[in-house]
C-alpha cells in the first residue's frame, strides 16, 4: 500500500493540485495529497510532510511529524513556530540559483544602463544621452553570501563589476570581496553603486536597512530587493528616495504581497515594483529535489540537511 504523504499550503487549489501530480509523478509508489484526504488513522501515522508556505497551525494535525520538506527556499513562516523537535529542510535547486542570478543581473544592468533615466525621459518626449560609465566602474554590493547571494555574486562578476559580498558571517568567495558581521556593513553600503538584498528573513535581518543603516549608502546609489520585503523598512526607503539619498529601488518583494491597491510605492518616480517574479520555483526540478530526499528517507531513514533554528535559516 502506498505511503501518504501530506502536501500542505496556503497556495490555491488549482496550484497546490498542480504540485501534488508534479510530486507523484517524481515519487511513484506514494501517495501525495491533500490533508483533508487523510484519515484519522493516517493523519496519526504522518512523519513527514512537503510544504509551500502553509499555515503553521495546520502542521498540528499531524502528532507524529518529525520533519517538514518545503518547495520554495523561504521558509521564515516555519522557523520559530513549528516545535523545535520538527526539522525543516529549505529546498536548494541550482536551478532556482540560476534562475535568481538572471533576475539580479537583469535589475542591475537595468540601474547600470539607466533605464529609469530612460523611461522616464520617454514619458516627457525628451531625446537626451546620459552619460555610461563602464561596468568595471560601478560596484555591487551583494547581501546574504547563501548559495543564491553567492551564485549572482560569481554572475555579477562575469560582466566586468566590481562585486563585494556581504553576509552575517564572512564567506570566502572566489572573483568577490567579502565582508562579515554588521559592524562592516556601513562600509559595504558606503562603497557600494548598486545594493543588491538577497538575505533570508530571520529576526536578525528583519528591519536590518532602517534609516541609520540606509543612511550609509553612497549619494545617489540604488537598492535591488530580491529577498523579502521586511529587511527592508519601507518609509527610511521612500525617504531616502524622496530626499534624492537613493536614486532608485527595484522591488519584487513586499512588506504585504500582493502590494496593497494605493501604496505610494506603485505611484513612486524612483521605484520599480514586481510581483514576486524573480525566481519562481521550477516545479518539475523542484519535485524531483524534493523526491529524493524523500526517497532516501524512506529507504534508510536518511535526512537532508535541516535549517537552523537559531539561524533561521
Amino acid at each position: 500500500m502506498s505511503t501518504p504523504i501530506p502536501f500542505v499550503t496556503s497556495l490555491e487549489a488549482g496550484p497546490a493540485a498542480d504540485w501534488r501530480r508534479a510530486l507523484g509523478a517524481a515519487l511513484p509508489g506514494h501517495r501525495i495529497c491533500a490533508p483533508e484526504e487523510l484519515d484519522a488513522d493516517e493523519r496519526a501515522a504522518v512523519r513527514v510532510a512537503v510544504v509551500a508556505n502553509p499555515d503553521p497551525a495546520a502542521l498540528a494535525a499531524f502528532p507524529a511529524l518529525e520533519w517538514v520538506h518545503s518547495v520554495w527556499a523561504g521558509v521564515e513562516r516555519l522557523v520559530g513556530t513549528l516545535d523545535a523537535q520538527i526539522r525543516i529542510v529549505r529546498l536548494v535547486d541550482p536551478d532556482l540559483a540560476q534562475v535568481m542570478s538572471e533576475a539580479v543581473l537583469g535589475h542591475v544592468l537595468y540601474l547600470h544602463r539607466r533605464i529609469p533615466g530612460y523611461l522616464a525621459q520617454q514619458r516627457a518626449e525628451t531625446w537626451r544621452q546620459l552619460e555610461q560609465v563602464a561596468a568595471s566602474r560601478r560596484c555591487v554590493a551583494v547581501l546574504g553570501m547563501g548559495h543564491l547571494g553567492q551564485h549572482g555574486a560569481r554572475q555579477l562578476g562575469t560582466v566586468g563589476f566590481e562585486v563585494l559580498g556581504w553576509s552575517r558571517t564572512r564567506r570566502t568567495v572566489a572573483g568577490v570581496e567579502t565582508f562579515g558581521g554588521t559592524e562592516t556593513l556601513p562600509e559595504v553600503l558606503a562603497r557600494a553603486d548598486i545594493v543588491t538584498v538577497l538575505l533570508p528573513l530571520t529576526d536578525a535581518t528583519r528591519g536590518l536597512l532602517d534609516a541609520p543603516m540606509l543612511a550609509h549608502c553612497k549619494p545617489g546609489a540604488a537598492l535591488v530587493n530580491v529577498a523579502r520585503g521586511p529587511i527592508v523598512e519601507t518609509a527610511a526607503l521612500l525617504g531616502a528616495l524622496d530626499r534624492g539619498a537613493l536614486s532608485h529601488a527595484v522591488l519584487d518583494v513586499f512588506d504585504t504581497e500582493p502590494l496593497p491597491q494605493g501604496d505610494p510605492l506603485w505611484s513612486h518616480p524612483s521605484v520599480t515594483v514586481l510581483p514576486h517574479v524573480a525566481a519562481p520555483t521550477n516545479r518539475d526540478t523542484a519535485s524531483a529535489i524534493v523526491a529524493a530526499n524523500l526517497a532516501a528517507y524512506f529507504r534508510d531513514g536518511t535526512l537532508p540537511e535541516a535549517v537552523d533554528g537559531a539561524r533561521g535559516y
